[in-house]
């Protein structure tokens, strides 16, 4: 085919401030996982698809394929979806508390 371009699983982008490797950035409606540290402005590499451990709201519990979205003011992932970006499910229970979860991507967010 002519017009593929790549598998999409990892895209370049523009960081929307300074990020970790590893951490989540939402650039326009995209979410993805830096996959190096990239300053504000910078081009970074993003995972936009797959399962990655990321930073959550510690106080919550999470149940097996519950809703995750993306808390773009505290950088964390949380269950709750009120002013946040839908980015994927939950793959294993996370106990509250627990710093981190396990989050299967959609590739973008629906809302």
């Amino acid at each position: 085919m002519q017009n593929f371009l790549k598998e999409g699983k990892i895209i370049t982008l523009t960081a929307p401030y300074n990020v970790n490797s590893g951490g989540g950035m939402l650039v326009g409606s995209i979410f993805a996982v830096a996959t190096t540290t990239a300053l504000s402005g910078a081009t970074v590499e993003g995972l936009v698809e797959g399962v990655v451990t990321l930073a959550k709201n510690s106080a919550e519990a999470w149940t097996v394929g519950e809703l995750i979205y993306w808390d773009d003011t505290n950088k964390v992932v949380t269950a709750t979806s009120t002013s946040h970006k839908l980015i994927g499910v939950a793959t294993d229970v996370a106990a509250n508390p627990s710093s981190t979860g396990n989050v299967r991507l959609n590739g973008a967010f629906i809302s």
